[in-house]
């Protein structure tokens, strides 16, 4: 199955700069938040897609890669990819021509006969309002995941007794096949390559090693976290066999849109109304910050609807260093004043006889061939 392309899959063009992928990539993010699908499980798979498609097109180097070379860049085995090895390049050669599980494990780069005892990596998505990405928190979450039993400690047999060596490869999880002076080794069907043969499996988990629990786990957020990024637990996921390391768990993050504020990178943009006269005359407002504070700015006199004002290092910190902190961008909107008694009315208009106001219409740059003063 061909995998779609990684501009398709953002809706971007090739030629899009880095801040309209980003761009696009928020865009997509917010459409497939689970809150927002009925089908989660849809919307899951396109999450992983399009953070997919991200990872590779944000990057400049693996951008480029993908340009020449496409989903064939990152394949183990092409050189010149940086960051990507040929470690299991030769397992997936052996995987193209045989599907079965004993070539699999045939070509374990592990060298180890049988199944994987690794744990699997597990998924988990968390919800933070803008201030909490601000300030960074512990927060605990919840998950289902597979630990090993606690009744025969992993062993997959009951208590009392031992699981005993399978007859059919002695103890080592292989049995080969000598075809002419070819010698192929496969996986022991008897026992699944484990070696080893439970004749009376444990009550608790039955003959498995591992049961299903709920389990709580905390979490470290740091400060200036934004929507689709990941943060990655080592040995967090899901607990291995006896003789297995444990998967990973990987949380990745959603933030809700704020009421006040509009977030871009690191910078923080919102919309301030004030009134005529501190328009024309100037003046002092009071406006919220997102640390929860709040502060004064000055309003220079004759300010128009769309000017904007930035506050240094009012915005989100640095995901990666919490002494640098993006701006606030402040754009002015001035209110026109309604439901005037008769003597602001009066007031208005003897403002309007005094400084001969007059509807004005922009010309443009043509004005001046079909228009007379």
């Amino acid at each position: 199955m061909n995998k779609q392309d990684y501009y398709d899959v953002l809706g971007v063009s090739r030629g899009a700069t880095g801040a309209e992928i980003k761009k696009a990539y928020r865009q997509k993010a917010k459409q497939l938040h689970p809150d927002q699908n009925k089908d989660k499980q849809t919307a899951e798979t396109g999450f992983k897609a399009i953070n997919e498609a991200y990872e590779v097109l944000k990057d400049p180097q693996k951008k480029e890669m993908y340009d020449r070379f496409g989903h064939e860049a990152f394949k183990a085995g092409n050189g010149g990819g940086q960051g990507f090895t040929n470690q299991g390049s030769f397992s997936d050669i052996f995987s193209d021509f045989f599907s079965n599980d004993a070539f699999r494990d045939f070509v374990d780069p592990s060298g180890r006969s049988g199944r994987n005892y690794r744990g699997a990596d597990l998924q988990h998505r968390v919800t933070l309002t803008l201030e909490e990405a601000y300030q960074g928190l512990r927060k605990q979450i919840n998950l289902a995941t597979m630990v090993l039993c606690t009744s025969c400690q992993g062993s997959g047999a009951e208590k009392g007794s031992e699981p005993i060596t399978c007859p059919s490869c002695g103890g080592s999880g292989k049995t080969y096949v000598t075809r002419s002076f070819f010698r192929m080794e496969s996986t022991c069907s008897t026992c699944r390559g484990q070696g080893k043969i439970i004749k009376n499996p444990c009550s608790t988990c039955r003959g498995n090693g591992r049961m299903r629990k709920n389990k709580t786990i905390e979490v470290e957020i740091p400060a200036g976290i934004d929507t689709g990024q990941r943060i990655r637990l080592a040995g967090r996921g899901e607990e291995g066999t006896v003789q297995g390391q444990a998967g990973d768990l990987y949380i990745t993050i959603d933030v809700k849109d704020h009421n006040v504020f509009e977030r871009d990178g690191n910078n923080l943009y919102c919309t301030i109304h004030i009134s005529m006269v501190d328009a024309a005359l100037g003046g002092e407002v009071t406006i919220p910050t997102i640390d929860g504070g709040k502060t004064k700015i000055k309003v220079p006199p004759e300010s128009q609807t769309g000017k904007r004002m930035r506050l240094p290092g009012k915005g989100m910190p640095n995901v990666r260093s919490k002494n640098q902190k993006g701006d606030l961008y402040i754009d002015l909107f001035v209110e026109t004043p309604v439901r005037l008694n008769s003597k602001q009315k009066d007031l208005l208009t003897q403002f309007a006889k005094l400084s001969g106001n007059k509807n004005r219409v922009d010309k443009g740059i043509f004005g001046n061939f079909f228009w007379n003063d």
